[in-house]
């Protein structure tokens, strides 16, 4: 896949990532956010199919590709939130 295919690619995970992550109370992400969330998830979603599955992915410009990698995006935006949250809780007690 190109550059150009990489970034639409990861911008589409990205974006529906968020979509499943954030519902109706989503935070808004730029762009860019949103590219390099689904790039950097669609890596971690191939990781975690070798894992499951026992064989490697190999990203095509299709439905199965998009969905591992919008997996792996919903992964990472949850490890995300997560550590933020735990960010806010420990500033959030010192008084």
């Amino acid at each position: 896949m190109g550059v150009v295919a990489w970034i639409v690619f990861g911008a589409v995970a990205g974006w529906v990532a968020n979509v499943v992550v954030g519902g109706r109370a989503r935070q808004r992400q730029g762009c860019l956010v949103s590219v390099l969330v689904g790039v950097v998830g669609a890596a971690l979603g191939g990781l975690l199919h070798k894992w499951v599955t026992g064989h490697e992915k190999t990203f095509e410009f299709d439905f199965p590709s998009l969905g591992v990698a919008a997996l792996g995006a919903v992964v990472l935006l949850l490890i995300l939130r997560l550590v933020q949250a735990a960010g806010r809780g420990r500033t959030g007690n010192r008084q």
